[in-house]
């Protein structure tokens, strides 16, 4: 029983609009049965704004800026900024606004180029996900139309079918027997009937979903039809009230993983500089080693991850786009390319989808018509979801000219299928009796009849003739046969409702059994998914026999399956066990296949689900990334991640190896980052220490450091090695450090290299030369090295960078070796130098190619990968 507070907020949420007659209620909104008209529409939309809940609705260009602005590495250098006012405008007798400026550019052009790819990169992602939105039926001047769920309005009257979401929340005004899942607000799988008028008093109810004439925001039709107007949109509905409660997919491994990055190099840095200050301190003004150790501590960031990341995403969302993958959420893209294993259905994905009524048989195994008869009228007039069963025997009844039924017979009740009873009942009349039909899977359509029908003769259903029954069963099921049996009985009392309870005493008629042929290109598409790393695993609601049909044809192994009631009785690990090795569960519930698919996903596996079915939606929520098609349900297609718009293998293949792509890009960069920072930091803090002078001033470190990132920001586009995509690849934190610990001292030695030979070869004792040299040669090198470090081959000749790659290292190259002679490099305290130290700037980063090369077989043969 509800507390007075909850009867209040009940009341306060949705008064009388609960209660309402139809006809009251329409005026209440001040709309007639045809619908609001156009001007009223504009006026609702001027009152009550667009239907979109604040948690869902697209972030405005400021929220993208303001992120943007205030990053994490963004505000640690605005942090110090503030540092630097005092340290070198207000302390000194001179002030130098020099280094405060090189930041303020490092903030600006981080800033200004992570809003706009990020930006950008959202407003792409949103006009894809129009390709696949999901719309609402409406009806505006007398006419139905489909409009996006954004444009719904109060008072607006919408259509309901089986599969619709609910665009705002309703109060029904017609209904047929409506039955609808409200599992995303309340956690329960069992649907829930919604009636024109409330059997409840407010009293009864014990939470607001309890409401029987009220469908909310967010859920979805199971079966049945119905009108409702809509009585609150956005955040004024219930799902708006209460969207920040709702459970979201958790992050995956690849988004914790960024994060962890980032915060350890904010770490580090903030260790990173008194470190380094303590170090420098007693050789050098207290203010010129504070501006070095925080120089220090910024170079070793990579300052553009942001901007790489959503770039990354965006180039590889476009991509997939044009592979018929539409990406309704970017960070989904590297779940996508990570994914080891595919469970999916196999009608549609394996088969052809194309179902044909083959056979309508008698217990006799004999073409019957009357079979036919009445599966044809179950089919007809039920109010569910018409999936391809029903659409196949209703053309096979109207080839038999079976439309003069649909007017002899007038429906009366109906009883919807659910996946617990895997059986659906319709009452009809014909004026003379009122009979029940039913039509489900053979073992539960059994367990429901006493009698069965011999020629029009009744008799008692045996335990013999119930094991012929079944053998004739399992006989078309192995030929491939999907099977449902057909049911009836006289003379039903319909001045009472009807419930499961009259689901019994019936008589068995016969069977139809329906040929979905596996579709020519599947056995191709599963070998390519095997050969690419992910396993393929069958989770159906059909029985074993036709699922072993199919499932050899393509050749999946069949040699085990599992059925659902079997683990129904299993443990988690007992489960597990049984998922190492087999491929295939049948006669699957919406539960049991969400039970598969997070057990999956806990023993480390990144699990993709592809499903297109009103019961597919827990799976597609609960897996690491959801795959539908546009042609899905509306139910289905929200809690997708991917919607391909072609349901075939060969096209999800595709959008893999896209999404895999996308993720080495990104590795290359954060690899890049790390190894090379690490290097030249540890180098730069040495030479501070031997050195008499520091080998980079703070404010060239900064430029420096802006350049080569800039270098990289075409990464995004580059081209990735075959065999790279030939396996998913997850987010492996250790791969990196190991990564980093091994190249970054390789990185760093070139480097004291380089400071050996100026210092003792080429006797620079002058500041200014040594920083400048080292300035340009920081920059060439690490731009060099990317070419190195980009593929597991050999770099030029066995793996070729795309050309806009090439074309940004040799610019901005050639930019840090002219940089010098620039005003503004001598604004900075670099100088003009002579051009034999040419051969110290790209000599030695052509020998750190060579030797690279060899590490790169030591570290490939060590570690087993590369990037």
């Amino acid at each position: 029983m509800p507390t007075p507070k909850e009867e209040i907020n009940i009341q306060k949420l949705y008064g009388k609009e609960t209660t309402l007659p139809k006809n009251e209620l329409l005026a209440e909104f001040s709309v007639s049965s045809d619908g609001l008209s156009e001007e009223q529409v504009k006026k609702q939309k001027e009152l009550y704004g667009p239907n979109e809940v604040s948690q869902t609705k697209p972030k405005k260009w400021y929220h993208y800026f303001l992120q943007s602005l205030f990053s994490p590495f963004n505000s640690i250098l605005m942090g110090i900024s503030l540092i630097l006012i005092y340290t070198d405008i207000i302390l000194p007798n001179e002030p130098s606004y020099a280094n405060i400026i090189v930041i303020f550019i490092l903030v600006a052009v981080s800033t200004f180029l992570d809003f706009f790819e990020e930006y950008k990169s959202n407003q792409a992602a949103e006009k894809l996900k129009e390709l696949v939105a999901t719309n609402a039926t409406v009806i505006r001047e007398g006419k139905e139309m489909a409009i996006p769920l954004k444009e719904v309005t109060v008072g607006d009257i919408v259509l309901l079918t089986a599969g619709s979401m609910l665009p705002a929340d309703l109060r029904i005004i017609e209904a047929k027997d409506l039955y609808v899942s409200q599992s995303s607000l309340t956690g329960e799988s069992e649907a829930v009937k919604k009636l024109v008028d409330s059997e409840l008093s407010l009293s009864e109810l014990e939470s607001i979903t309890d409401l029987d004439t009220i469908c909310f925001m967010g859920t979805n039709v199971i079966s049945g039809s119905a009108k409702g107007v809509v009585i609150k949109i956005a955040d004024s509905t219930y799902f708006g009230k209460i969207a920040h409660h709702l459970t979201r997919k958790p992050q995956t491994a690849f988004q914790k993983g960024v994060q962890g990055i980032s915060r350890l190099l904010i770490r580090f840095m903030l260790v990173l500089i008194p470190i380094v200050f303590t170090l420098n301190v007693w050789k050098h003004d207290l203010i010129l080693a504070f501006t070095f150790a925080v120089a220090i501590a910024i170079g070793i960031t990579p300052l553009l991850l942001p901007v790489i990341l959503s770039s990354s995403l965006s180039k590889g969302a476009i991509r997939m786009s044009k592979k018929k993958t539409i990406v309704k959420s970017l960070d989904s893209i590297q779940s996508f390319g990570a994914m080891n294993i595919l469970c999916t259905d196999k009608t549609g994905t394996l088969t052809e989808d194309n179902i044909v009524l083959e056979k309508y048989l008698n217990i006799h195994g004999e073409e019957d018509t009357k079979v036919l008869k009445h599966a044809f009228l179950n089919s007809y007039f039920q109010t569910g979801l018409k999936g391809n069963i029903d659409e196949a025997v209703i053309k096979r009844g109207l080839e038999h000219e079976m439309k003069s039924y649909t007017e002899i017979y007038q429906k009366i009740d109906e009883i919807p299928f659910d996946f617990s009873r895997r059986r659906l009942s319709i009452i009809v009349s014909d004026g003379k009796k009122n009979q029940m039909i039913t039509k489900g899977a053979v073992e539960e359509i059994l367990s429901i009849c006493q009698l069965v029908d011999d020629h029009g003769q009744v008799y008692p259903l045996t335990k013999e003739m119930k094991e012929k029954i079944k053998s004739m069963s399992t006989s078309l099921n192995q030929e491939g046969l999907r099977v449902i049996g057909v049911c009836q009985k006289n003379d039903i009392d319909v001045t009472r409702g009807f419930t499961v309870s009259e689901e019994k005493n019936m008589v068995f008629i016969g069977f139809i059994g329906f040929l979905d042929p596996p579709k020519a290109s599947a056995k191709t598409s599963i070998k390519r998914l095997n050969d690419a790393g992910i396993r393929v695993i069958v989770l159906t609601g059909d029985n074993a026999e036709v699922t072993k049909a199919i499932c050899q044809k393509v050749d999946i192994n069949s040699n085990k399956i599992v059925l659902g009631n079997q683990i129904d009785k299993l443990p988690d690990m007992a489960v597990l066990r049984l998922l190492r090795k087999v491929n295939i569960f049948a006669k699957l519930s919406p539960i049991q296949k969400a039970r598969i698919v997070r057990l999956l996903k806990e023993a480390g596996n990144i699990v993709g689900y592809m499903g297109d079915g009103i019961n597919d939606s827990p799976s597609l929520t609960n897996s690491d990334v959801g795959i539908s098609v546009d042609t899905a349900v509306d139910i289905a297609k929200e809690s997708a991640d991917i919607i391909l718009l072609e349901k075939d293998l060969h096209v999800l293949l595709d959008g893999v190896t896209e999404g895999r792509k996308t993720f080495a890009n990104l590795m290359k960069y954060i690899k890049m980052a790390v190894s090379f920072n690490f290097g030249e930091v540890s180098s730069v803090i040495v030479a501070s220490i031997l050195l008499p002078f520091l080998p980079i001033t703070p404010i060239q470190l900064l430029v420096q450091s802006l350049l080569y990132d800039f270098g990289q920001l075409t990464l995004p586009f580059d081209n990735v090695d075959q065999e790279y995509t030939n396996h998913p690849r997850k987010w492996d934190i250790k791969s990196l450090k190991n990564f980093m610990l091994f190249m970054g001292p390789l990185s760093s030695s070139f480097d004291m290299i380089v400071f050996a030979s100026l210092w003792f070869i080429f006797k620079v004792r002058d500041a200014a030369t040594f920083q400048t040299i080292w300035f340009s040669y920081g920059v060439v090198s690490n731009l060099v090295g990317m070419h190195i470090i980009r593929t597991a081959k050999k770099p030029f000749t066995q793996s070729n960078a795309s050309k806009i790659v090439y074309f940004s290292s040799i610019l901005l190259s050639m930019i840090a070796i002219i940089f010098p002679f620039t005003f503004v490099g001598h604004a900075i305290g670099l100088i003009s130098i002579p051009l034999v130290y040419l051969s110290v700037i790209i000599g030695v980063p052509i020998l750190y190619c060579f030797v690279a090369l060899v590490a790169k077989k030591i570290y490939i043969r060590k570690y087993g990968e590369w990037i």
